[in-house]
């Protein structure tokens, strides 16, 4: 187990690394650099120029990538020109509201999803599994942001169940049951949209799942020894179809970071997707490199945890 996950780990080192020198070459050839927005742009040119080269701009590209790259490292990601202050302060702030958009998102996936599947693969073929069939499917056609966009205007503006916008109810005092409370409403409807998308997969997975199995030998052979139904389906046909799903969780972590761009977008959430948007029709670059790094090994930790927890529930896939 040991063997496998570090030699996994020493797989993700590279990735990560020239990731960084993607974002980073991309970075350098969008418009402008890391001196734009900084400085007035009536100054003279001979000032300007001084200033690129006390910010290291006039050295090569390999010498700034080093030095972007150790700073990244310590965390340092250099100042955000729009809210004048350290970008790593800055996503800190926004990486907890995106933390716990994706912790309840994920709590809503699985909780919709497993049962759905379960039901679904059971009862293939009958009325209730072409009633969740048609649900997936309409899932699958139907884009996040436009499902976004409904349900706003539904639960948040006709109905007025959710709030519109923001993480929390301004003027409430951190810690308090009130300010909980607040943060949890704001977190239901964003979440849930994000969940009633993202789920289909899920219950298209297990459903597969759960019908292939039903089909397989031991299943045929545990029946015939008239083993109860009950626990025909608990403890082979579900223990058995559950595992590809626990591996299937990590990649949900990379589902869920392309979801949170639109859903944090249109609920004005103020998480790093709604952070990423803003920079980038803002040029203020420091704070797209962190994002697009983060997200990017947040990625690469998915999949890798994905294959650690695969590697657990189902040691046969193990590299020895």
């Amino acid at each position: 187990m040991w063997k496998f996950t570090v030699r996994r780990l020493l797989i993700s080192a590279p990735q990560i690394l020239l990731l960084s020198i993607i974002i980073f070459w991309l970075a350098k050839q969008m418009p402008g650099d890391a001196l734009t927005g900084l400085i007035d742009p009536n100054i003279s040119a001979e000032r300007k120029e001084e200033m690129r080269e006390q910010l290291g701009l006039n050295n090569p590209w390999y010498i700034q990538y080093k030095d972007w790259l150790a700073g990244a490292v310590q965390g340092d990601f250099g100042e955000s020109f729009r809210y004048k202050m350290d970008v790593s302060e800055l996503v800190w702030q926004r990486i907890v509201n995106t933390f716990w958009l994706s912790l309840v998102s994920v709590f809503f996936i699985y909780a919709i999803g497993l049962p759905l599947g379960i039901i679904s693969g059971r009862y293939n073929d009958k009325l209730i599994d072409q009633l969740i069939t048609g649900y997936t499917y309409i899932g699958f056609a139907t884009p996040i942001f436009i499902f976004g966009l409904v349900s706003l205007w539904v639960f948040g503006f006709m109905l007025g169940w959710f709030p519109t916008g923001g993480s929390v109810e301004p003027g409430l005092e951190p810690g308090t049951l009130e300010y909980i409370l607040s943060k949890l409403q704001h977190l239901l409807l964003p979440s849930l949209a994000i969940a009633l998308i993202g789920t289909v997969g899920t219950v298209q997975y297990l459903r597969s799942e759960i019908i292939d199995t039903k089909q397989k030998d031991f299943i045929l052979t545990a029946r015939a020894k008239g083993a109860p139904e009950r626990r025909v389906y608990n403890k082979h046909i579900f223990r058995n179809s559950i595992l590809p799903i626990a591996a299937f969780f990590g990649y949900e972590i990379v589902n869920l970071i392309n979801g949170t761009i639109f859903i944090e977008q249109i609920f004005a959430y103020p998480g790093m997707g709604n952070l990423f948007i803003e920079s980038i029709l803002q040029r203020d670059f420091s704070v797209v490199t962190a994002l697009v790094l983060i997200t990017g090994v947040g990625a690469i930790v998915g999949a890798l945890l994905s294959d650690i927890i695969l590697s657990i529930v189902d040691p046969r896939i193990r590299i020895k």
